[in-house]
């Protein structure tokens, strides 16, 4: 297929089609052109040999700002009724820029197909295989699915989810090549063409205003480089500013771009120098190549923020040379100075929501204020195109979401305005927020439990058991994110501990929890204890997550995790610890067939228990300890622990026990007699 150059013929606007897309981000309202952009997908789509023997894949490629997602968006719904199955969308690169794995992909793309297998887990190590990776594709193998990849990294994110369904269809956005997967050859868009550009200009600011001005609109347009997010950002301030006019902006952009801002906004009173919008060393508009700086918003509207020029904000002494003219950062730069302290601190704060995603609850958590303020904060930023609209959450709450390119540049501003203290004191009131919201959904779902929790203020409740579920499921990505990020960082482990805990005690009672859940939570505990020098905790953890690894039948990985946690428990003192972990760890060397080394660690962990007194116990390793004699051939042995454990049971009264037992001692005794030459070691 040849390659694709793509460029705008003519205007569209409205929504595409709905339907199976329903799942999908919303997307801008205002869509301009993209006519050939569409087709090119298309014909890319049909290329790409849909129906044949393997999973199509499609590449769209663009710079941030360029909108690449807004065009795959809009493409995937007007598709979406030719895949019967469903429309998946997941995002493969974390806030930061960093790549998301394909295995948590994998898992994400399960959950949205109802198909995550029962004993699915992590893999082994960092570099092992994923076997979500293989359960996905097994799971897509007989489906007509469209994949929507948003903002994929490099081409090892995508060949693990490339399977062999005949019905499957991957688009891939991507901001540069995919080296290394062969035979695609991306649709690549820059931004719109001036015709375009000047169209969605209208339709954001309104088509009277920029008719009246056809020549400083299409400046603007340039100023913009017709990038769509520029567009949208400059859009704003004219809409804010009545008064401005469109040849102003465009050259308050073109001074903005090739210039760096002021740590600071300058004080109130005349204009600043260089008016003109010249820089010290003589050059005219577009003639400086500079990144837009942005320092601590300026005054709040209504004293004259709004209607601010970038020459206004600029340095006197020229700007900070950098590789590239950025108009996308020059016109946040020009609107986040327009924004009032409020505004401009919730933004800020909004980079430590976990996964950038953040809703009332989270929000007025970060900044410290009431909910409905928080609402109404993040409602102006989305109307800003500073925010992203993401679907809400169950109850109906709007949620939002920093834009992947706007994030680095919110971490430099914070980084800049806000002091650690206060930092410190966000993070750790969002963790108690959602600790609290957790042991709210809890609460909800196993009434009369245990001691109901403080009530959340009326905004932030969930009002029952359905909605409690619908947003642990929602929310639970989010939700190891805080403790993740937490960890990380090591300056809250008291909070992140405690939402560790409520998520153990709460995620159980969802019937969307998968093992994998509990495994990473279990992790979790695991790397506090360590850090915090509390082995019994951590031997606690080691056991779990030996539990989980066991019950996927993964014996060699669970023996491992069961001889780590009875490390810890002899260093913590826990003799019943220790006789847990050897039990568990006989128990994988009796499934593996391995009879000495199961039977030495029943043996070892009987001894432990006859010590304590555990009767039961006792009773129980007998039983095993006579297993691992039989499958030695050591059969006097056996038949006196055999005996031993079934006069204990008999003694209990635990009749179920003494049958067992007694059926497996008569099998021996059968055996011995030459009555029965099968093994029994089973």
């Amino acid at each position: 297929m040849a390659r694709k150059t793509a460029t705008i013929e003519e205007r569209s606007a409205g929504p595409g089609a709905a339907g199976p897309a329903d799942g999908l981000p919303p997307g801008p309202t205002a869509f301009a052109g993209r006519r050939t952009e569409l087709a090119a997908l298309t014909a890319a789509a049909r290329a790409a040999g849909r129906g044949g023997d393997a999973a199509g894949l499609v590449v769209l490629a663009g710079r941030a700002g360029s909108g690449r997602t807004a065009l795959a968006l809009r493409w995937a719904r007007s598709v979406a009724v030719q895949y019967p199955d469903g429309v998946l969308y997941a995002r493969l690169s974390a806030p930061d820029g960093s790549r998301v794995p394909p295995g948590r992909t994998a898992r994400r793309l399960l959950e949205q197909l109802d198909a995550v297998p029962a004993g699915l887990l992590p893999p082994d190590g960092p570099d092992g295989d994923d076997p979500a990776c293989a359960a996905l594709r097994e799971a897509l193998a007989e489906r007509e699915v469209l994949l929507l990849l948003d903002d994929v990294k490099d081409a090892a994110q995508l060949r693990p989810l490339l399977g062999t369904g005949p019905g499957v269809l991957l688009l891939a956005t991507t901001g540069g090549p995919l080296t290394g997967i062969g035979d695609v050859d991306p649709v690549i868009i820059g931004g719109l063409d001036q015709v375009a550009a000047v169209g969605l200009l209208g339709d954001l600011v309104g088509g009277t205003r920029i008719s009246c001005d056809p020549v400083g609109a299409a400046d603007l347009a340039d100023a913009c480089a017709c990038r769509p997010a520029a567009l949208r950002l400059t859009a704003v301030r004219l809409r804010a500013d009545a008064r401005a006019a469109v040849t102003d902006a465009a050259a308050d952009l073109t001074a903005a771009t090739g210039r760096t801002a002021s740590a600071e906004p300058p004080a109130a009173g005349p204009a600043a120098e260089r008016a003109d919008g010249k820089d010290a060393r003589g050059g005219g508009r577009g003639a400086g190549k500079g990144r837009g700086g942005v320092g601590r918003p300026g005054r709040a509207e209504g004293e004259g923020g709004e209607g601010r020029r970038a020459r206004d904000l600029l340095p006197a002494d020229g700007p900070v040379p950098v590789p590239e003219v950025d108009p996308l950062g020059g016109a946040f730069e020009l609107l986040y100075r327009t924004l009032t302290p409020a505004r401009a601190r919730m933004l800020r704060m909004l980079t430590l929501a976990p996964a950038q995603l953040a809703d009332l609850r989270t929000a007025s958590a970060l900044v410290g204020c009431p909910a409905p303020e928080a609402a109404g904060l993040l409602a102006d930023l989305a109307e800003r195109e500073l925010l992203a609209a993401e679907p809400p959450a169950a109850d109906g709450t709007a949620r939002y979401r920093v834009p992947g390119w706007l994030h680095p540049r919110l971490v430099e501003l914070r980084a800049e305005a806000d002091r650690p203290a206060e930092v410190e004191l966000a993070r750790a009131r969002l963790l108690e927020r959602l600790v609290r919201l957790v042991d709210s959904a809890q609460a909800l779902l196993a009434p009369g439990a245990g001691p109901a929790p403080d009530p959340l203020p009326g905004p932030l409740r969930l009002r029952t058991a359905d909605q409690a579920a619908r947003w642990l499921d929602e929310e639970r990505d989010q939700l190891f994110t805080a403790v993740g990020d937490a960890i990380g960082q090591g300056d809250l482990d008291g909070s992140a501990g405690r939402l560790v805990g409520a998520l153990l005690r709460a995620l159980p009672l969802t019937p969307a929890t998968v093992p994998a859940d509990l495994h990473r939570l279990h992790e979790l505990v695991l790397e506090v204890a360590e850090r915090a020098g509390a082995p019994r905790r951590a031997a606690a953890a080691l056991l779990n997550l030996g539990d989980l690894q066991a019950a996927a039948g993964r014996w060699e990985r669970a023996a491992g995790r069961y001889r780590a946690a009875l490390d810890r428990a002899r260093a913590a003192g826990d003799e019943l610890g220790c006789a847990r972990a050897l039990e568990s760890a006989g128990g994988c060397y009796r499934a593996l067939g391995d009879a000495v080394r199961a039977g030495d660690s029943y043996g070892r962990a009987l001894a432990l228990r006859q010590e304590a007194g555990d009767a039961p116990a006792e009773a129980r390793l007998l039983a095993r300890v006579a297993e691992a004699h039989t499958a030695q051939r050591r059969f006097e042995e056996a038949l006196r622990e055999y005996r031993a454990a079934f006069g204990i049971f008999r003694r209990l009264g635990d009749e179920r026990g003494a049958a067992l037992v007694g059926l497996a001692l008569d099998r021996l005794q059968q055996q011995l007699a030459g009555e029965w030459n099968h093994p029994i070691a089973e």
